[in-house]
């Protein structure tokens, strides 16, 4: 039987559903979308989003809500530069901020001069940076971080405990990354996932990742599925995939299977067993 065509079978606990995001329109896209040399002017070193970006942001995060997704994620994993910080904290934060002493907020009040009220951090998944998932390394202003503890003044509730270096030890001034070394990059975080027991994660990141990495995928599907996989995100943009372990890497038994069992005892026919409860009766 050919299957090579057909749809694919795979166990539910060897699969993890992402949600991909772009972000949101930083100030750099702006420029650059008209000249791609504007990537090189430190003007736009760690660019944060517009305010276009941030009406991006409103209309994802509504989307998110009415379709009932911001319920079912388990973790929101974000690349560590601002304009990403700003569109994962936008759309999966948590609703009307009040200053408690107790809860402390995933941005704080006009972070980065947003005019943006501050985002609280209650009722609301998880929120993770990972430096895995950056955007295409070196020579450009715009793809290099601040220090970790400059962000943590704006995102307090951010999860910045995976990042081992306070300043950025991997951007380069003068080494821009290969695409073949953004795709393993990409291959390694993805392969990171597994190590998560989170099964539904949503992962706000950059265009030159997401293609880069995402082209390594879908060689054995339909041309028009590899082309669905693989496109260029728009700004804010959000994709729901499946990841597949084809491999035995994840150990984590399924919570739904159930294995079906014969009754303890005998296995007796079922007028055996009717006699049996008539005699018991009298």
């Amino acid at each position: 039987m050919d299957t090579s065509a057909g749809p694919s079978l795979f166990p539910l606990h060897r699969c993890k559903t992402l949600h991909l995001v772009r972000h949101a329109q930083g100030i750099h896209n702006v420029v650059g979308d008209k000249n791609y040399k504007a990537y090189m002017s430190p003007e736009y070193f760690d660019a944060h989003i517009t305010p276009l970006g941030w009406q991006q942001v409103d209309n994802l995060r509504k989307h998110v809500h009415e379709c009932g997704l911001a319920k079912r994620i388990d973790l929101v994993i974000v690349s560590p530069l601002l304009r990403t910080l700003q569109t994962a904290v936008g759309v999966f934060g948590g609703e009307g901020y009040t200053d408690r002493m107790d809860i402390v907020p995933l941005m704080v009040a006009n972070a980065a001069k947003s005019n943006r009220a501050a985002i609280s951090s209650l009722n609301c998944p998880p929120i993770i940076a990972v430096e895995l998932c950056r955007e295409h390394l070196g020579v450009h202003p715009c793809d290099k971080r601040q220090n970790i503890s400059d962000y943590q003044l704006l995102f307090p509730a951010v999860d910045f405990s995976l990042i081992e270096s306070d300043d950025d030890t991997w951007w380069k001034a003068d080494v821009r990354e290969t695409k073949e070394e953004v795709a393993a990059r990409g291959l390694k975080f993805l392969n990171w996932l597994w190590t998560r027991k989170e099964k539904e994660i949503a992962i706000v990141t950059h265009s030159g990742f997401l293609f880069h990495t995402l082209s390594a995928f879908g060689n054995d599907c339909h041309p028009l599925v590899k082309k669905e996989i693989c496109k260029h995100f728009a700004n804010c943009e959000l994709r729901s995939m499946v990841i597949v372990d084809r491999s035995m890497m994840g150990l984590d038994p399924s919570t739904t299977n159930y294995p079906g069992k014969i009754p303890s005892g005998l296995d007796l026919p079922s007028d055996v067993v009717d006699k049996k409860a008539e005699e018991k009766r009298t």
